[in-house]
């Protein structure tokens, strides 16, 4: 692939099914576990990336002003990556723009960095095809490794003795999926939450006497959920996320210092959604790393829960379905 000078990609974030909770190589970002997403059609991130040949630093534009601090290293670290597998030295011009709010455990950094993969890849010519540049978004961010895919896709975490255990680390999509679903968004607190998933993760996989466990269980529970997405078992893929999601953050809480993201509105919208399945409705609840809570549902029944959600919160609550992958908007030589 030869060299563009301009590239503008969106991608989409995704919401993991079954968890991605630790990492065992943090500089490769190579998880404990296998970890199975659905990607959405709501919160689109779109990064474009263009060659500066003549500047001595990147510079990074996040939502309108200049990227500082954390955001600024993380990018510019990347695009250290993309130059390094190029074997190209020109610095670039970021532009990112977000629908979704970052840090808040909606997965921003899932579309973001998959989003700034693809069109990085393209300004600096690097060749591949889509399971590659799903590795080369894994080392942004793990979960955007799976956002280079749209629908269900697993994030496979690779075989640990394997000798090139980054080659083994990828994402691809569940072809065999016969599930329909939709997730409903209740985005109860929009701001960065107050510990980084990474911290969380670190002190959790250190401190925590029930993250082993927690491996050990979401190991089997990847196997019953691709069951359920084959057999288009909405019951079934309902159950397994919650009791997954629900379990990694006990997990969580149970390290030291604890890391608690569950607020009062947070307690307050799971009792809902119980309360939903006790009157008949399929519904399901997930977290992230964060307050917020999605439901995972069918289709036809979206729009009653969202409607029910908005009667019970203020908060602002957002139907999602299967999203795409990451695309390429615009090259421009």
């Amino acid at each position: 692939m030869t060299a563009r000078e301009t590239a503008v990609a969106v991608a989409h974030p995704n919401i993991a099914l079954i968890k991605y909770w630790g990492k065992r190589d943090e500089r490769l970002v190579l998880p404990f576990t296998d970890s199975l997403s659905m990607t959405l059609d709501v919160f689109p991130t779109t990064t474009a990336v263009r060659l500066a040949p003549d500047a001595a630093t990147d510079h990074v534009v996040m939502d309108g002003a200049p990227a500082e601090g954390e955001v600024l290293r993380r990018a510019t670290t990347f695009l250290d990556l993309v130059r390094e597998h190029a074997g190209r030295r020109e610095r670039a011009v970021v532009d990112t723009r977000n629908t979704v709010p970052v840090g808040a455990g909606l997965a921003s950094s899932a579309g973001g960095f998959a989003a700034l993969a693809l069109a990085a890849a393209h300004v600096y010519g690097l060749p591949g095809d889509a399971e590659q540049l799903s590795r080369l978004a894994r080392r942004g961010s793990g979960s955007a490794a799976r956002s280079v895919f749209g629908g269900f896709v697993v994030w496979h975490a690779g075989d640990p003795d394997a000798p090139y255990p980054d080659r083994a680390s990828y994402a691809e999509p569940v072809a065999d999926a016969r599930l329909d679903a939709a997730l409903v968004a209740v985005v109860l607190e929009e701001g960065p939450k107050p510990v980084s998933s990474r911290e969380a993760m670190r002190r959790t996989v250190a401190t925590s006497p029930l993250y082993r466990d927690w491996v050990t269980d979401s190991r089997a529970d990847l196997a019953r959920m691709y069951t359920a997405l084959r057999d288009g078992d909405m019951t079934a893929a309902g159950t397994i996320t919650e009791r997954n999601a629900l379990a990694m953050h006990a997990a969580m809480e149970a390290a030291r210092p604890a890391v608690r993201y569950r607020t009062t509105a947070t307690d307050a919208v799971l009792g809902h959604v119980r309360r939903l399945r006790a009157e008949g409705v399929g519904a399901w609840a997930t977290m992230d790393a964060g307050p917020n809570v999605k439901v995972l549902c069918a289709p036809a029944d979206a729009q009653r829960i969202a409607d029910r959600m908005r009667e019970v919160t203020d908060a602002r609550v957002v139907v999602a379905h299967r999203g795409p992958g990451a695309r390429l908007r615009q090259v421009t030589a």
